[in-house]
């Protein structure tokens, strides 16, 4: 049973009439009587049904709900719950949050207000740039080696 892609444009007018709406391999919009709208992907593996949310219309766009429907049907596929990846990954900070968070403790600690800007400014010109956007725990060697 093929079923019809959602489009974008098409969005607004599903919106106006509750329902669960296909978009094809799992991912659904689901409208309420009030209007509102969340995307999520069902999947089903030994004989069980399983419905992950991928959050709100407002929030999260066709585009990405279809890539975010990619990414917990590979971890649901491997093995893995989705819910408890997702979890783990919020719980991380990346290194821009990670460093910033540092100095703003031990700036103090340091006699000089030279060295308080001075240490923070060095990660703002040489290592957010290339790591800043990365979670803590996917930061490799490589990733240090693109730093220097």
């Amino acid at each position: 049973m093929a079923e019809t892609k959602l489009s974008a444009t098409g969005l607004a007018k599903l919106r106006k009439a509750p329902g669960r709406y296909g978009d094809g391999g799992g991912l659904f919009l689901e409208v309420g009587a009030g209007g509102a709208a969340s995307w999520l992907v069902r999947m089903q593996k030994a004989g069980k049904r399983r419905d992950f949310g991928l959050g709100s219309l407002d929030k999260v766009t066709l585009a990405d709900a279809r890539k975010a429907r990619d990414v917990v049907r590979g971890q649901f596929e491997a093995g893995l719950d989705p819910v408890i990846e997702r979890k783990k990954a919020e719980g991380v900070p990346t290194f821009k949050v990670a460093a910033l968070t540092v100095h703003k403790a031990q700036k103090k600690a340091w006699s000089e207000g030279k060295h308080q800007s001075q240490w923070i400014r060095t990660l703002e010109t040489y290592a957010f740039p290339v790591i800043g956007d990365l979670p803590v725990n996917k930061i490799d060697r490589h990733a240090i080696l693109d730093v220097l």
